[in-house]
């Protein structure tokens, strides 16, 4: 796991896009014998869950360990089955630590959703490009776009206010 990690997070996503597009691409097309392209769609959420999916099992590898290993010990010293002690003791504290770091990526995540448009799939920032380049006006359009990117990014910042708000350990509320 850790090998798997390290190679996607030292890779670009860019690079990672681009591989899963063409490469699975020429990857279909030699099985088949014949040619056969991947949509860009479909290759641009597949490279995007393979980045992004490194980064998260960080995030709750990280979180899990930092759950006292004691906690574990006693929920099983008092006879709880194993997925009670993940349930019920462990998955409750690993939330509110796994929150900050997991709603980091999960902005990260969407602003990166705009370098899918290399292979040819129509996001916000295609057609910011399309309709900069169509009326020779790029201001109003890439204006345009950051306000669509900034109304996600907040909207997903506050839904995830709202979860720490919710989880966040009694010590924690202060």
């Amino acid at each position: 796991m850790r090998a798997y990690t390290g190679i996607i997070r030292g890779v670009p996503e860019l690079l990672i896009i681009l591989l899963t597009y063409f490469g699975g691409t020429a990857f279909l097309s030699a099985i088949a014998g014949g040619y056969i392209e991947i949509n860009a769609f479909a290759a641009g959420v597949a490279a995007l869950t393979v980045v992004f999916s490194g980064y998260a099992a960080e995030i709750f590898r990280g979180a899990i360990n930092a759950v006292a290993p004691g906690q574990r010990e006693a929920a099983a010293a008092l006879g709880l089955s194993n997925s009670q002690i993940w349930f019920l003791v462990i998955i409750p504290q690993m939330i509110p630590i796994a929150l900050p770091a997991f709603c980091n990526l999960c902005i990260s995540l969407i602003k990166d959703t705009s370098l899918i448009s290399v292979v040819g799939l129509t996001d916000v920032m295609r057609v910011a490009y399309i309709g900069a380049g169509s009326l020779r006006a790029p201001l109003p359009f890439y204006l345009a776009a950051s306000a669509i990117y900034l109304a996600l990014t907040s909207l997903s910042l506050l839904s995830f206010r709202l979860l720490e708000r919710r989880y966040s350990l009694p010590a924690m509320k202060g």
